[in-house]
């Protein structure tokens, strides 16, 4: 990276260091204008009924993406999407599975031992089991038909980690096989081996995914359990029940059948293998010296799909900043150093013909972190002076569908990520109200952590670790997909201790909400919900906004962090 150092470059400079103690006046008044009822505005609409639960490339999403562009002109924000809009459309491809078409069965694999096809296990093998209740499947492949006949191979955790010594597959070629695979990373109290208690990358289901797909596998079953998954069976069926998308441009190599399967279920296999059961066998599978087990089980499964070409829209605006080369009075003395904030607006739809409340609305999730995003558009848009680079807002699509529109938006970025200082996410903010914590995690990776610590500490919030570090929220929502590009990225949200309230009672309501709500139909926008919370969180966010576009540098990741690499390539790219 190349900068040329003039006079003004130099006046820029001492003004950026000098804002790294100072909030000036301006940037203060602006965030004592942070309306909490604005928010709730934002919110109530985006999770109306009249929006269908925003899925993408339906009536829903199309209306939630035009109030949001709308808005955003409204704020004067620059348009960053394509052709002068504030969309950045991007084709996908649904698939939705024909349940009375779509079968999958567990068959004995001639020539092995099946001795205890007469056990309890029989009534699983070789009869049609029941979507939903016994499993869910995707078609990644995108094809109308998919079948599958091939034996299955337990992989343990399914996990290839060459800094922490470990290779699931070693020693086994599961080409044109059937993985079982266990969902989250090896067990750890070692922060240095899998992150200890918190959940790595390797942990996600969308890894398990993409190793087997990688290995030349034509399916994989992830067995659940409500502990290491971090949400019950209730959470998969919703949000695998309907259709699933891709990027319709996805080269990867993807499977024929993605699949979960109950805990129920993975018993019934090992015990028709003539195995201890799913438990003993997932303690095995998190111990070094576990190899891969082909069992003398084959899956034969039929998968037809409804094929639904669709796009649906990133919105981005951009406020650009007093030396960014998007500002026609600016001299622009060197690059951008632009804070990027995001939030997803997608949500899960509605079940068709369903009688009763068949809308997922998602109010919390994440209609809360787009009425941030919308507020913290305004209030930055409504600042007398420019900031010194620009300011990016982006809601993004698709995040229930695996992260597609910040991957997208990721790779199509409205400037270049190495131009990228920051990106700070908003997803799920419970409006319980005044938060006296923050959970900023990933931000500890990074160089600017210090600023965040400083700046919590103005706002009276203490930095807690997250609560379900084993849930691997950080590889779960829209930051994740930015720092993937190299961007230093976290999520801003809060702990678990509420003013007025002791912090079991934060944490009681955060159980509360995952158990009953999170993914269902009662995620529903209520008139008591308390948003003065979402708003101490946007001034927080705005204060570091501001904070990262007045540094004299771009924010870094932590030397050997796994993102660091992208970092570095990305910087080398202007």
């Amino acid at each position: 990276m190349k900068r040329r150092y003039t006079v003004a470059f130099a006046t820029l400079l001492a003004a950026r260091l000098f804002a790294q103690t100072t909030i000036p006046p301006a940037v203060k008044s602006a965030e004592a204008s942070v309306d909490a009822e604005k928010i709730r505005a934002h919110v109530r609409f985006l999770a109306d009924d009249l929006l269908e639960g925003r899925y993408p490339g339906l009536r829903g999403g199309e209306l939630a993406a035009k109030y949001i562009a709308t808005q955003f002109a409204l704020y004067g924000l620059q348009p960053a999407g394509d052709n002068g809009t504030y969309f950045q459309q991007i084709d996908f491809v649904g698939t939705t599975v024909n349940r009375d078409k779509t079968a999958m069965t567990f068959v004995p694999d001639a020539g092995k031992s099946t001795a205890a096809l007469e056990s309890r296990a029989s009534r699983y093998l070789s009869e049609r089991l029941v979507f939903g209740m016994d499993y869910v499947v995707s078609n990644q492949q995108h094809t109308p038909v998919a079948d599958v006949d091939a034996p299955i191979v337990f992989v343990g955790y399914g996990v290839t980690a060459p800094e922490y010594q470990w290779d699931d597959y070693a020693g086994v070629d599961v080409k044109g096989k059937v993985v079982l695979i266990v969902v989250n990373d090896p067990p750890s109290d070692d922060p240095k081996f899998f992150a200890g208690k918190a959940m790595t990358y390797y942990g996600r289901w969308t890894y398990k995914y993409e190793e087997a797909a990688r290995r030349g596998a034509v399916g994989a079953l992830i067995i659940h359990r409500t502990d290491l998954a971090s949400y019950p069976w209730s959470v998969v069926q919703n949000s695998w029940g309907a259709e699933k998308s891709y990027l319709r441009d996805d080269a990867n190599p993807a499977l024929k059948a993605a699949a979960w399967i109950q805990h129920s279920l993975a018993d019934q296999l090992f015990a028709a293998a003539r195995l201890p059961n799913a438990d003993a066998e997932i303690d095995a599978a998190g111990k070094r010296g576990f190899k891969a087990i082909e069992l003398p089980i084959r899956l034969k499964a039929h998968i037809e799909s409804a094929i639904r070409p669709f796009q649906s829209a990133n919105v981005v605006g951009i406020l650009p900043g007093l030396y960014s080369d998007r500002n026609p009075e600016a001299n622009p003395v060197a690059a951008d150093q632009a804070v990027l904030y995001t939030a997803h607006y997608d949500h899960l739809g509605f079940v068709p013909n369903m009688p009763g409340d068949n809308i997922y609305n998602g109010a919390a999730d994440n209609a809360t972190g787009c009425g941030i995003l919308l507020e913290l558009a305004r209030v930055w848009a409504s600042m007398p002076n420019k900031p010194p680079d620009s300011v990016i807002f982006a809601a993004v699509t698709a995040e229930e569908q695996g992260l597609l529109g910040s991957e997208y938006l990721g790779q199509h970025p409205p400037i270049p990520t190495g131009q990228i200082t920051l990106d700070l996410n908003y997803d799920d903010v419970q409006p319980f109200g005044e938060p006296l914590e923050t959970s900023v995690t990933g931000a500890e990776r990074t160089s600017f952590y210090p600023t965040v610590q400083a700046t919590a500490e103005r706002f009276n919030l203490a930095i807690v670790p997250d609560a379900h570090p084993e849930a691997g929220h950080y590889y779960r929502s829209d930051h994740f997909s930015m720092a993937r590009v190299g961007v230093p990225a976290f999520s801003i949200g809060e702990g678990t201790l509420f003013k007025g309230h002791d912090a079991a009672w934060g944490l009681a309501k955060e159980d509360d909400y995952t158990a009953h709500r999170y993914h269902n139909f009662s995620d529903n926008y209520t008139p008591d919900m308390d948003f003065t919370g979402d708003a101490k969180l946007a001034r927080f966010g705005l204060e570091l906004g501001w904070e990262a576009v007045s540094r004299p540098a771009l924010v870094l990741w932590q030397h050997g962090d796994e993102f660091e690499p992208a970092r570095q390539k990305s910087r080398e790219q202007y």
